[in-house]
């Protein structure tokens, strides 16, 4: 049995020519705090960024085809979440309702999906 203690970071993809992008993008739009990255032991570029008590690590990497994959991330305000990333152009997509969760998905401008969710 493996007993965990938390999610401690999550890592997305960018294309290598749409990294900085992806830095206004996460920092500016979404509003996370780049941290420091010990750049010296990767071998690719890259930022992180704190969300709460959990770090997003972006990476470069060629694009793959659109999935299902996401990260799910629990806000406090899910509406106010919807509008403002309706209000910065982001694709939003809906999800089937879950009884006790009020949620959504966007698609970041790379790609990758992730969804918003808060707990009733």
């Amino acid at each position: 049995m493996i007993t965990f203690k938390r999610l401690d970071h999550f890592h997305v993809c960018v294309p290598p020519n749409r990294l900085e992008e992806a830095k206004d993008f996460y920092g500016k739009v979404i509003g996370l705090e780049l941290i420091e990255r010990p750049d010296h032991i990767f071998s690719s570029p890259g930022y992180w960024f704190n969300i709460g008590n959990v770090q997003l690590h972006v990476g470069v990497e060629e694009p793959l085809p659109r999935s299902i994959r996401h990260t799910a991330l629990e806000v406090t305000d899910v509406d106010a979440a919807l509008i403002h990333l309706q209000d910065n152009g982001v694709e939003i997509l809906d999800e089937p309702v879950i009884p006790g969760r009020k949620r959504f998905a966007f698609i970041d401008p790379f790609g990758n999906r992730m969804e918003l969710l808060q707990i009733l």
